[in-house]
Order: structure tokens, then sequence, then C-alpha cells
């Protein structure tokens, strides 16, 4: 096999490499996409109907409470009652950002996969051409 031919074959079989890696990127952005389009959605739509189902009932507790002495003590223990909520919420959003997984792992996995191969098909070559020097001096 002459030494154009060989070169061909490398540069054919490096760009089939990087083509599959390319296309295993670009399926793994559109999930990501897809799945933080899903996420918006039903992020907006809770938060739409949580704000609107909170306001409903602090006006009915309030309009319940207002005659008594308490009514200034029920909106402070209401407005404590959200507050400490809206904090659990932005701690659990906060440890969920933490543990979430990188997006494109697949991607990078099989590009380190790709790299330890190359570097050893490297090691390999060079102890190869090690061994054929050592070799040809005998003879």
């Amino acid at each position: 096999m002459s030494l154009r031919q060989s070169t061909a074959d490398l540069a054919t079989t490096l760009l089939a490499i990087v083509r599959t890696r390319l296309e295993l990127f670009s399926f793994e952005a559109a999930e990501q996409k897809s799945h933080l389009m899903g996420l918006a959605a039903l992020f907006a739509g809770a938060a739409i109907l949580l704000l609107l189902a909170l306001g409903v009932f602090t006006a009915a507790f309030v309009v319940a409470v207002w005659p008594t002495e308490y009514r200034y003590m029920a909106l402070f223990l209401l407005s404590l009652a959200y507050l400490v909520g809206g904090i659990v919420c932005v701690l659990c959003l906060r440890r969920r950002l933490v543990r979430a997984s990188l997006p494109f792992e697949a991607t990078l996995n099989e590009l380190r996969d790709d790299l330890a191969m190359l570097e050893a098909l490297k090691s390999q070559s060079a102890g190869q051409a090690n061994t054929d020097d050592l070799g040809g001096s005998r003879g």
C-alpha cells in the first residue's frame, strides 16, 4: 500500500469519526433543547397557576380574619409562610442545578475514549518503532 493510499485511508477514517461525533452532538443538542423547552413550559404554567391560587387564598384569608383583633398577626404569618416557602424553593432549585449532569456528556465521553484510543495507538506504534530499530541494529 502506498503512502498516498494510507494517508487517504487515515483522512477518511478521521473524517468519519468527526462526522459521527458531530451527529451525536447535534442529537444531544436537540434533546437538551426539547428538555429545556418542556421544563420552561411546565414552570411557566405552574408559576401562573400557583400565583393565582396564592392570591385567591390570601384574599380569602384576609377577608375571613379582618374583623378580628388578630388581622395584623395573620398577615404577618402569611408573609412569613410565603417567605419560608420561597427560600425552600430557591434552595431546592440550587441543589438541582448543582447536581445536574453535564450537557453533552455522551459526546464528551466518546471524545475522551477516542483520545485514549489514539494515545494507546501512538504509544503502541512508538514501542513498535523502537523494537524495529533494535532489531535492525543487530543484523
